[in-house]
């Protein structure tokens, strides 16, 4: 066949394409089935097609855009659709489903698409987006980085991009309209987003045929997300709860692990399988709000603050060994030391770094006490004390707590920084922001806190915490002011004013 002839037929397939996609304008459903190579090779190899609620909820996108029959002249009222669910039942692929979809059949087309966290957008979300573009019919029509994705023919008024959530972040939401086509937002992990954001979206909604799609646990019964799910703004949006249990994708034998442990009635089963709001006011143990205020706050440190060191060691594989430093209010000015689980197999590689941070100083200081976790460090400390270095100590988190409402040390500690959170400062480093925010927690039969463990976490598909357990091991023990040589001269060599308990 010539080059000629090629090119002709090349051409009348591209135009074949873009009439099949006009056509599923008002069908997602459609588009979603024809666009992927579901049964072919690969890894799409084992699945024909969405989920049933995944199904369900495209049928009900394309019966709202039919029901506007927009014209793309007058403007029509906002598409809200609100999903609140269970966990992994594959809400990141049909947020990644709707915006391939809408950037495919509306030219012209502008969308932000947002979620709780910086690292749920940048590792979950947004690559899910990628991902599925990519393995597209018409994927050549779009260039997709890890900053906007944007239609070849129109990349300056045709293109989605992914924007933290962060209230100082706001202005990116504003100023969004699509008059003849569909300005749209789609909102992950939405129970954690702040009210700003969402007030800013709707700004955007007031022309064209506009769209907003919220998705996630409902773990606050308060909040945005609450009140369009379950509250006194329901009725404004369509909304659905998914119960994990219904779907395809989730683990069955991890939710009844769940369900054993925690109980039917449970917040956590309520929250994570069941896709209801806790009846407590939150399952969230660390709510965002309070982490990104200490990311932004400037504190000051009163001179005998003690520098502590918060050292959790990992077991190997994808978890991190950390240590974070902290003065006073200050978790922010010196920062954390990161060795990767594989380098940290070598145990006298950890041992080489800590007794580094013993001997040195930090911004002028040394440290005062280092807390390491026994799981993983019990034999690191060991080796510690032998290097001459007596003023570091194993931690269990399993241990009895010092405070009479929290069921084990773990549980103090991280009480203790949540606290401390709503005046301390910390560094703005996502894994640290991750972590805080990540663990749930139960109140038992003994009225006392349960918080989430690594193994819970991890198996539900979220990260180790080793960032947040490395701050919080900084509040394991209380660890007296610095007395400096001078007030030791000054009260006899006793240290302090009082006596020796002073």
């Amino acid at each position: 066949m010539s080059g000629t002839a090629t090119a002709l037929n090349d051409a009348k397939a591209e135009e074949l394409l873009i009439e099949r996609v006009a056509g599923y304008a008002t069908d997602p459903l459609s588009f979603v089935e024809c666009m992927y190579p579901w049964r072919e090779p690969g890894s799409l190899s084992e699945f024909s097609g969405p989920d049933e609620w995944q199904r369900e909820t495209l049928e009900i996108v394309g019966h709202e855009v039919r029901n506007r029959n927009f014209d793309h002249q007058t403007a029509v009222a906002p598409i809200r659709l609100a999903i609140a669910s269970g966990h992994g039942i594959g809400k990141s692929t049909l947020v990644a489903w709707l915006v391939h979809w809408i950037m495919s059949t509306r030219p012209g087309a502008v969308g932000t698409v947002t979620a709780n966290t910086f690292t749920q957008l940048s590792s979950k979300t947004w690559p899910q987006i990628q991902t599925w573009v990519a393995r597209s019919l018409n994927a050549h029509w779009f260039e997709i980085s890890g900053s906007a994705m944007r239609a070849k023919v129109s990349p300056g008024s045709w293109f989605c991009t992914p924007q933290t959530c962060r209230e100082e972040n706001s202005e990116a939401f504003a100023g969004q309209h699509a008059a003849t086509s569909t300005s749209f937002y789609i909102f992950d992990e939405a129970s954690a987003i702040p009210e700003r954001i969402w007030e800013v979206a709707e700004g955007g909604l007031t022309d064209g045929e506009p769209m907003i799609f919220a998705f996630g646990n409902p773990t606050r019964s308060s909040g945005k997300f609450y009140r369009i799910c379950f509250g006194s703004e329901k009725e404004r949006w369509t909304h659905r709860s998914i119960d994990s249990r219904d779907c395809r994708l989730p683990n069955k034998e991890q939710i009844a692990e769940w369900i054993a442990d925690y109980g039917e009635d449970s917040d956590f089963v309520r929250v994570r399988v069941r896709g209801q709001p806790p009846t407590a006011s939150e399952l969230q143990f660390i709510d965002s709000a309070r982490i990104w205020e200490a990311q932004k706050r400037q504190v000051e440190v009163l001179d005998d603050e003690p520098l502590i060191a918060g050292f959790d060691v990992s077991g190997g594989g994808s978890a991190w060994n950390v240590i974070r430093f902290r003065r006073g209010l200050d978790a922010r000015s010196i920062p954390p030391i990161r060795i990767s689980g594989q380098d940290g197999r070598d145990r006298s590689v950890l041992i080489a770094r800590a007794a580094e941070v013993m001997r040195e100083e930090h911004r002028g200081h040394k440290v005062q006490a280092m807390f390491v976790d026994m799981a993983f460090g019990a034999a690191i400390v060991e080796r510690l004390h032998t290097l001459g270095f007596r003023n570091v100590f194993e931690i269990n988190f399993g241990g009895p707590s010092p405070s009479h409402n929290c069921a084990n040390l773990r549980a103090h500690m991280w009480s203790e920084s949540k606290d401390w959170l709503l005046k301390g400062a910390i560094d703005e480093h996502s894994e640290l922001e991750r972590g805080l925010c990540g663990p749930g927690y139960h109140i038992n039969r003994s009225n006392k806190v349960v918080l989430e463990s690594k193994e819970q976490m991890q198996k539900r598909g979220e990260a180790s915490p080793d960032d947040a357990d490395a701050l919080a091991l900084t509040f394991a023990r209380a660890v007296a002011p610095v007395v400096k040589k001078q007030d030791q001269r000054r009260w006899g060599g006793r240290g302090r004013p009082g006596g020796w308990m002073g």
